[in-house]
């Protein structure tokens, strides 16, 4: 895409708002920041001063402005002020896009809302979160969904403009992150993680109940008389650690919990198979890095998986634990497979956008929602 629109992009101002609380959607602000940047738009990222220090926007060429998390009056009326003279804000995620809707509240500024991810919860806050995503979705200028059921959902909760954009996942750079300088010989992690002489299972996703956990647990029974019995590792933290950890012992089953880890790329590059067990990501950032590490992939058909892997993985109906084990038991007894599912997996990611494909679709909506309507 050319460098240069008819509105100027060298005057373009742009805020992208961040609840902070998700890796993914973080990541990408960071990757569209530094491509927005290189193209000459200014950038300002409104995020939690803690998510500046992970991601270093500023690094990336923009403005940081610390806004907490909450949707207080103090974090919309810094919101706002930050707001101030743009010409579109983009906001990514359920909350900050509603932080979004109240700081624009009066004014004409385009609003662009990304949702990665659908919003989970149960009971009374359900209910909450159903309302704030008609209010955005009724709100927002364009809503753009990663996945087509997000698209599908913003369409039927109210959007008046909702489109497929999906978003790259960002590669690490050379020289970037913790593991760069002291990655470990990956014999030598799957003895630390417990792993010699044994397959290794890896799970990776905050320990919450819509992740599916519980489902792995008990798919873990398939293949707990297997010899030698497959490790399971599951990197993340959560709400659910002591009752998963509980069932863990009492069952005997052979799962570790291995809390959060900034060697995921390294725990999946060791594994012989990565598990995905629920719905947690419309698009999983586990399932990509699986098929970009080639290795096989086994998931439950949720949200945008199958939208995403193709027939790169084994994918088994959602929420039968017996399906899902006996998927992993087939997998790890059929080497040929496996290798099938590798090289279907590099084909299959060779499919996906490219982070500057993503920024140069961004950039497209931005155009058209800034530049000068003709005279009629």
């Amino acid at each position: 895409m050319s460098s240069h629109s008819p509105h100027g992009q060298s005057s373009l101002r742009t805020v992208q708002v961040l609840g902070g609380g998700n890796a993914g959607s973080s990541a990408h602000v960071r990757s569209l920041t530094a491509g927005l940047v290189a193209r000459g738009v200014r950038v300002t990222v409104c995020a939690p001063i803690d998510a500046d220090d992970t991601y270093d926007f500023r690094g990336a060429g923009a403005e940081h402005v610390h806004v907490p998390r909450s949707s207080d009056p103090g974090s919309v009326a810094a919101l706002r002020a930050a707001c101030t003279d743009a010409d579109l804000v983009h906001a990514h995620g359920l909350h900050a896009s509603f932080r979004a809707v109240l700081a624009l509240s009066g004014r004409r500024t385009p609003l662009v809302v990304t949702w990665h991810n659908r919003a989970h919860a149960e009971g009374a806050r359900a209910h909450l979160l159903r309302l704030l995503e008609r209010r955005v979705a009724r709100t927002a200028t364009v809503v753009l969904g990663t996945t087509s059921d997000l698209v599908d959902r913003a369409r039927r909760t109210g959007a008046r403009d909702a489109r497929l954009a999906a978003v790259a996942l960002p590669r690490r750079r050379p020289g970037e992150g913790p593991q760069e300088e002291c990655e470990q010989p990956l014999p030598k992690l799957r003895a630390e993680l417990g792993a010699i002489g044994r397959p290794l299972l890896v799970a990776v996703g905050s320990l919450d109940r819509h992740r599916g956990h519980d489902l792995l647990l008990d798919a873990s029974h398939a293949w707990r008389e297997l010899d030698p019995a497959p490790l399971v590792v599951i990197a993340g933290e959560g709400p659910q650690r002591a009752e998963l950890q509980r069932r863990i012992e009492d069952e005997e089953l052979p799962v570790r919990l291995v809390g959060l880890r900034d060697d995921v790329s390294e725990l999946l590059a060791a594994a012989d198979l990565a598990l995905l067990p629920g719905g947690g990501e419309s698009r999983s950032v586990l399932a990509q890095e699986a098929l970009h590490a080639r290795v096989p992939l086994v998931a439950t058909l949720t949200g945008g998986v199958r939208e995403l892997v193709g027939d790169a993985a084994e994918l088994v109906p959602r929420g039968d634990a017996r399906a899902f084990g006996a998927a992993v038991v087939r997998l790890l007894g059929d080497p040929e497979r496996a290798g099938r599912l590798r090289d279907s997996g590099t084909r299959q990611a060779a499919t996906w956008p490219t982070e500057d494909e993503t920024v140069a679709q961004v950039l497209s909506v931005y155009d058209e929602l800034t530049q000068p309507r003709p005279m009629i």
